[in-house]
C-alpha cells in the first residue's frame, strides 16, 4: 500500500485492509473515491517530492568521474567499431562488384 492509499484511507477513517487482497467492487469503489476526492495542495506536493529527494542515494564526485569516463570510452569504442564494419563491408561489396 503506498503512502497516498494510506493518506486516503486516514481521511476517511478507515484502517488498511487485512491481506492485501481487493475484489473487483472495492477496486470499483476506490476508483469511484479517487475521482471525487480532492487534490493534494501544492505546497504538500512539493514537500513529498523533497522527502523522496532526500532517500535518493546520490552518488559521490569520484563515482560521477568514473562513470563517465566508462560511458565515454564506451561511446568512443563503439563509434569506432561501427565506422570500420561499415567502411570494411562497403570496400568488401565495392570489390565485389568492381570485377
Amino acid at each position: 500500500m503506498n503512502r497516498e492509499q494510506k493518506r486516503m484511507m486516514a481521511r476517511q477513517g478507515q484502517a488498511p485492509a487485512e491481506g492485501g487482497a481487493s475484489t473487483r467492487r472495492d477496486a470499483a469503489v476506490s476508483a469511484q473515491q479517487r475521482r471525487s476526492r480532492e487534490r493534494t495542495s501544492i505546497k504538500q506536493f512539493f514537500r513529498e517530492i523533497r522527502e523522496e529527494m532526500r532517500q535518493v542515494a546520490w552518488p559521490t564526485r569520484a563515482e560521477v568521474r568514473n562513470y563517465t569516463g566508462i560511458v565515454l570510452f564506451v561511446l568512443i569504442f563503439m563509434t569506432l567499431l561501427i565506422f570500420g564494419l561499415g567502411y570494411g563491408f562497403s570496400k568488401f561489396v565495392t570489390f565485389l562488384y568492381a570485377k
